[in-house]
């Protein structure tokens, strides 16, 4: 697996996003979906990564700083044919020793609490991610999980 900065402008992952913030759109609440889209995604205070496999789009994630001593996991996704490979724990590693290189104290992300996002919240929970309070202009919401870890 090969993990590279993206600056979003190939027709691939535009596709890819799109796919995401679909079914994001679908399963959660307009009022509690947090999915970037691409214009979302070009801010200056976010790092995006591509996740490639024998050259085939396979994930993305994003790291968003927040202040100079955290910041926020987001937009992560892995294609459905590459599920179950390893594609988002080796996202997360690589996320985490960003995080750590750029010596932000704690890293927080939100995802959904309906039972299509446990995976997600299992794999957070593997690497540590405990559930906090909304941050970051987040509010409470009961379609809404926080998480946070301290690094």
């Amino acid at each position: 697996m090969k993990i590279v900065v993206d600056d979003l402008s190939g027709p691939e992952i535009s596709a890819f996003l799109q796919e995401h913030v679909k079914e994001m759109q679908a399963i959660t609440p307009p009022e509690s979906k947090h999915a970037l889209d691409l214009d979302g995604l070009r801010k200056p205070e976010i790092t995006f990564w591509s996740v490639y496999d024998s050259g085939r789009l396979v994930g993305c994630g994003a790291l968003k700083e927040l202040d100079t001593s955290s910041a926020e996991l987001k937009s992560m996704r892995t294609a459905q044919h590459a599920k179950r490979r390893g594609v988002a724990s080796a996202l997360v590693d690589h996320i985490l020793a960003e995080a750590r290189r750029r010596r932000y104290a704690r890293l927080y992300l939100e995802t959904g609490a309906a039972e299509f996002f446990a995976p997600a919240r299992a794999l957070y929970a593997k690497f540590g991610f405990m559930p906090c309070q909304p941050f970051a202009g987040y509010r409470e919401d009961p379609n809404n999980v926080y998480m946070a870890k301290v690094l």
